[in-house]
């Protein structure tokens, strides 16, 4: 009964001072708001990323030229290394029974001409197999086949994005457009497949066979990458440990000392390190919106001050009367208690509201979590306690003589 005339009591007292109460709930609505709307949007781009990486194919190993250092959070070669070659591929198809498919990769940006209009894209020499390896296969007309890689026939498929700039809504396939100084016939389309998780445009991109790239394209006889599909989830690892001895033994990287010349990567390896890449952004957004928090604490903890101050009398007259020091303490508590429910509350219902609106105005993905919800209102409850209590136990200490004169 107690805490209920309590509760009673702080309510018509925060009702009373609208504007001070509104003042002291900013700070926790734009806190709890915050780390929801941050939480979300870290959840959300840590989901694209993943998915963009599963859209890279299924079981994917890729093996890179070169020793691979992180910079920003990415792997990068630097310098060209031009160990790695096509016969490597075939060894590793021929060999490898873990492996399902390969595909070499080698590209670069070329000018690209049709008619009157040209265009910077990136030209990537790969093989047959690469549709099937890297899940990304032609929406009209056909990719090249082995016979078109083996005769070196100029023949190319290209992206989205290249149709748009070069043939401005004509029809491709069966025009001839200028590589370089080499001319292609277009045989097919690629289906849109978006910016891939290095930011780069994958639509933007037209694919010739490999032989032809190095010969009459690149004037190169290594490649950059090799993209692997094994054959099931469970032997990634094994897989990625035959191609890693089939690679040393034909590198002549016999001696224990020597250092790879190429870098392998699973699939599962690059969604782990772009998962904790993500989940480092959002715990650092969340504490952002942690210290927002603080500051509505801050706010709590200045508004009760004051609020004794200007209730001096009040609190001398129900000491006066036999209200207990743990009276007093608990009323400025259940009050403080009020201010951090509330403010935590609606900063939970405008959080959800903006994380949403995002969403749907940017067709981004945003990930709610019940685990942010539940965080944020529960260290917006905490902070409003802890700041608080300082000022009730200021309170529950005054000398009714002294309240009472208003002093």
């Amino acid at each position: 009964m107690r805490i209920a005339r309590s509760v009673k009591v702080s309510r018509k007292q925060l009702t009373a001072h609208k504007l001070r109460s509104i003042l002291a709930l900013v700070g926790i609505i734009i806190g709890v708001s915050a780390v929801i709307v941050m939480v979300a949007i870290g959840n959300g781009a840590q989901e694209e990323v993943l998915s963009r990486i599963r859209a890279m194919g299924t079981n994917l190993v890729i093996v890179n030229a070169g020793q691979a250092q992180k910079s920003a959070g990415r792997a990068q070669v630097r310098g060209a290394v031009t160990t790695l070659r096509l016969e490597d591929v075939e060894a590793i198809k021929d060999n490898l029974s873990l492996i399902r498919n390969a595909a070499p990769l080698q590209s670069k940006k070329v000018q690209v001409k049709f008619a009157n209009l040209s265009s910077n894209t990136t030209v990537v020499g790969t093989s047959p197999e690469f549709p099937e390896v890297r899940s990304f296969f032609p929406r009209r007309g056909i990719f090249f086949s082995e016979s078109e890689n083996r005769a070196s026939r100029r023949v190319a498929v290209l992206g989205r994005s290249v149709v748009e700039n070069l043939f401005e809504g004509q029809e491709p396939i069966g025009k001839t457009i200028r590589i370089g100084r080499v001319q292609f016939q277009v045989i097919g389309v690629m289906e849109a497949k978006g910016v891939d998780m290095n930011g780069v445009d994958q639509d933007d991109q037209i694919f010739i066979p490999i032989q032809t790239a190095l010969r009459r394209v690149f004037n190169q006889d290594y490649i950059s990458s090799i993209s692997l599909q094994v054959r099931s989830p469970e032997e990634m690892a094994a897989a990625k440990r035959q191609v890693r001895e089939l690679l040393r033994e034909r590198h002549r990287l016999n001696r224990a000392d020597k250092a790879d010349d190429f870098t392998i990567q699973s699939q599962t390896e690059l969604m782990q390190a772009q998962r904790e890449t993500t989940d480092t952004f959002t715990a650092l957004i969340a504490g952002i919106g942690a210290v927002s928090l603080l500051i509505g604490g801050i706010g709590i903890l200045a508004i009760m001050l004051i609020s004794i101050r200007e209730r001096r009398k009040e609190i001398g007259l129900r000491m006066a009367v036999g209200a207990s020091r743990k009276d007093i303490t608990w009323q400025f508590v259940i009050e403080s208690a009020i201010l951090s429910i509330g403010g935590g509350l609606v900063g939970i219902a405008i959080g959800v509201v903006i994380a949403v609106i995002i969403a749907l105005a940017n067709h981004w993905q945003v990930g709610v979590s019940l685990s942010s919800i539940l965080g944020a209102f529960g260290f917006s409850m905490l902070v409003g306690l802890v700041f608080g209590v300082s000022p009730a136990r200021k309170a529950a200490r005054l000398d009714p003589i002294v309240a009472l004169r208003g002093e």
